[in-house]
């Protein structure tokens, strides 16, 4: 039997975090039973969907690499079909009209409610023949089993039961005339002879009710695989505050696809100990078995750190690709040049930062003079005269012969030592002048990519500053 699993995402919003891990598992299980993803949009809530958000998830998932084999299918442009199955449930006495207006429904809630029961339809229409051809508005009823029980078998908790008499008959076509989420699905699952489901557990309840529609059409059960909830820092379902709503977002901010699909993966499911994991082994070594039961956190910092181990190991290629592309669309849009002065910065930066966006706000600040103020050393110096430190330290530099690491190293230690000023307020004082930042790697070694000229011109700068306080 050949594999087939779908990703059926609502276009109501765009792709998030546990989305994208249904479409990933989706895509994995299939890869690795050499089986066919097909990409299905689930629109028929026509209120809240929106095309831009079709192209995001296919913009997402292109960016992650997760290729499927048919589709898009959109619901929207099948609606004929759905309507040939709602005539075949009502011409086989399986589906009815019901005319229950809605405050007839409302009052059997409250009912319900009021004596403790679950609410549910009760089958008001269910067998009054004679309404079928009354002119008022009405929506159609899938009769659902009122005896026995519906089961099923999910790969991560095992057998589930549902007594049917708990399940109402569930709203098949809308008096809009448009057919229903449950309906639309169990038709596209036939249609696309879908064999394997992966998706979120709030679908559990769904189940049954699908399944009661396969059986009356004497259709196939698919094996079904519901992955549990992923949870934020509150230890509720994770909400937009606690991650980016569009996982293109992690895209803009600097996310590496590698880094995002090794740390969605492992959101739920298991392989020992082993924290990096690529994608040619994923796809060898995934199986739903390996799913857990229990719901996953979300960790933005073990997601920053999956990806500065990943950036550590991108080649500089990449790297200077995407500072090409973000430095060009900055207001300052600086001249960098490929050449010894940007490997040593990628070299520099490459293991420090955990995100290409960081690496791309270090680099600015080697290619565009600092704009520190007067005020921002002495927040960082009280005890000393700054303007002293800063030009005992241009004067050294510009009579120094050689331009190392050593000599960089020793021209900070002569001027702590005649100055009697610690060699970090000194280093903390050129991070501050040179990268207006007074973070930064170990200054001599920041110091020594650049030349000896550019140096002394933006340590002046700070001198002229500090002189005329502006």
């Amino acid at each position: 039997m050949k594999i087939i699993t779908r990703f059926a995402p609502s276009p109501t919003g765009y792709v998030h975090i546990g989305g994208i891990r249904t479409a990933l598992y989706s895509w994995l299980y299939t890869r690795s039973k050499k089986g066919k993803l097909i990409l299905r949009i689930e629109d028929t809530d026509s209120s809240r969907s929106n095309s831009k958000y079709i192209d995001s998830i296919a913009a997402v998932m292109k960016w992650l690499s997760l290729d499927w084999d048919e589709g898009p299918y959109i619901q929207t442009k099948r609606l004929n079909r759905y309507n040939e199955y709602v005539s075949k449930l009502i011409n086989a006495n399986l589906a009815y009209k019901c005319y229950c207006t809605k405050e007839r429904l409302e009052s059997l809630r409250k009912s319900q409610l009021a004596q403790g029961i679950k609410p549910k339809y009760d089958g008001h229409c269910r067998n009054k023949y004679v309404y079928y051809n009354d002119s008022k508005e009405y929506v159609i009823r899938f009769k659902n089993p009122i005896n026995g029980t519906t089961s099923f078998y999910d790969n991560i908790r095992g057998s589930i039961s549902f007594r049917n008499e708990e399940l109402d008959d569930l709203i098949i076509k809308r008096t809009n005339g448009l057919p229903t989420y449950n309906l639309c699905v169990v038709v596209d699952d036939l249609d696309m002879e879908i064999t394997h489901i992966v998706r979120g557990e709030e679908h559990i309840n769904n189940t049954p009710r699908q399944i009661n529609i396969l059986k009356a059409l004497n259709s196939p059960i698919p094996i079904y695989t519901h992955v549990p909830i992923i949870l934020g820092n509150s230890g509720k379902k994770l909400s937009k505050r606690e991650q980016a709503t569009n996982v293109l977002e992690y895209k803009h901010n600097g996310f590496l696809p590698e880094a995002i699909i090794n740390y969605i993966v492992k959101l739920g499911w298991t392989y020992g100990n082993k924290e990096l994991i690529n994608i040619n082994e994923l796809k060898a070594i995934f199986n739903t078995k390996s799913i857990r039961k229990s719901a996953s956190k979300f960790d933005y910092e073990k997601l920053l750190w999956v990806n500065q181990q990943y950036i550590k190991n991108t080649s500089d290629k990449y790297i200077i690709e995407y500072l090409y592309v973000s430095l060009n669309k900055s207001k300052y849009k600086p001249n960098i040049k490929y050449g010894s002065i940007l490997k040593s910065l990628i070299r520099l930066y490459k293991t420090r930062c955990n995100t290409l966006n960081l690496i791309t706000e270090s680099f600015y600040q080697f290619y565009i003079d600092s704009s520190s103020s007067n005020e921002t050393y002495i927040n960082y110096i009280e005890a000393a005269s700054v303007l002293d430190i800063v030009e005992a330290i241009y004067k050294e530099i510009s009579i120094t012969k050689s331009w190392s690491i050593n000599m960089i190293t020793e021209i900070i230690q002569k001027i702590s030592i005649s100055l009697n000023i610690a060699v970090c307020n000194i280093a903390m004082l050129l991070r501050i002048g040179l990268l207006g930042k007074a973070v930064s790697p170990g200054i001599t070694q920041v110091i020594n990519i650049f030349n000896k000229e550019s140096l002394l011109k933006r340590i002046k700068k700070v001198i002229t500053m500090l002189k005329y306080n502006y």
